[in-house]
């Protein structure tokens, strides 16, 4: 991502203080820009036609009325693996919901409120697929995931080392490399890769391995020392959870593609 030129970032961090500006009885007025993922069917997809779907999109929706917006305030604004801290410093979203991973280097430049689900790492391969049934059998074949990420470093840096590893700037690049025979496997979370196979366009053509390679804490990222924001969101998320609104998501969201989640998280962030 180009950071902004100084004119624009003047722009963006206008937008973003009007946007947190109260408005009396009526909420806050402005837009809510929010960063999500754009290309990740089930936790955060931009539908044909500008809609969005995903348990990311419910999320950040239910986080969004708890903070005084209403629905139309709220814009979805596309954030890659690579740039969601960036988009936090210089305040083109207020807040990022992108399957975001709660980790200590990325608590450096972040603060993150939640967490609000845990995934765990895994492997999509080919529905014929019959040679990869564990981590170490990635050696010497190709390994896919998005730039950014911490799944694939994971998979070579701790379980196979020969993998060779390809980085695209999304997991639809990822899986159309996977149907078309140009890598072997794609590793990200089981949440991720289970909207994937679910997809009808999808149907019969790929498969989870149903591995559990480490426990992804999903947060939600808010700039650097924005205590306030980050106390409010986990109101809103441990309310999220109360009054079934949670479970109402995951089962919309991942239930088509039998999925077994883990139950919500304990928020342990801002404490």
């Amino acid at each position: 991502m180009k950071v902004p030129k100084a004119g624009a970032l003047v722009a963006v961090v206008g937008l973003a203080l009007t946007a947190s500006g109260c408005g009396g009885d009526s909420g806050p007025k402005g837009n809510l820009a929010i960063g999500i993922k754009f290309d990740q069917p089930g936790v955060g997809l931009r539908e044909q036609g500008g809609t969005f779907s995903g348990f990311d999109v419910d999320v950040s929706t239910y986080i969004a009325k708890e903070l005084g917006y209403k629905p139309e305030q709220i814009e979805f604004k596309k954030v890659d693996s690579s740039d969601r801290e960036l988009l936090l410093q210089y305040n083109e979203v207020k807040f990022v919901a992108a399957s975001y991973s709660i980790n200590e280097k990325r608590k450096e430049k972040v603060d993150f409120a939640g967490p609000y689900f845990l995934a765990h790492q895994d492997l999509l391969v080919r529905a014929d697929e019959t040679s990869i049934t564990k981590a170490e059998d990635l050696n010497n074949k190709k390994l896919c995931s998005v730039t950014g990420s911490t799944s694939a470093q994971n998979v070579k840096d701790k379980l196979a080392p020969k993998a060779s590893l390809l980085e695209l700037d999304g997991y639809s690049e990822c899986v159309v490399a996977l149907q078309d025979g140009l890598v072997d496997a794609l590793t990200t979370d089981n949440s991720i890769l289970a909207g994937y196979a679910a997809q009808k366009a999808n149907t019969g053509k790929f498969k989870l391995v149903g591995l559990s390679m480490s426990n992804e804490n999903y947060g939600i990222g808010v700039k650097k020392g924005d205590k306030d924001l980050q106390t409010k969101i986990n109101a809103a998320l441990k309310k999220m959870v109360q009054d079934g609104s949670w479970e109402t998501a995951v089962k919309k969201n991942f239930g088509p593609a039998n999925y077994r989640n883990e139950p919500a998280p304990q928020i342990t962030t801002g404490s």
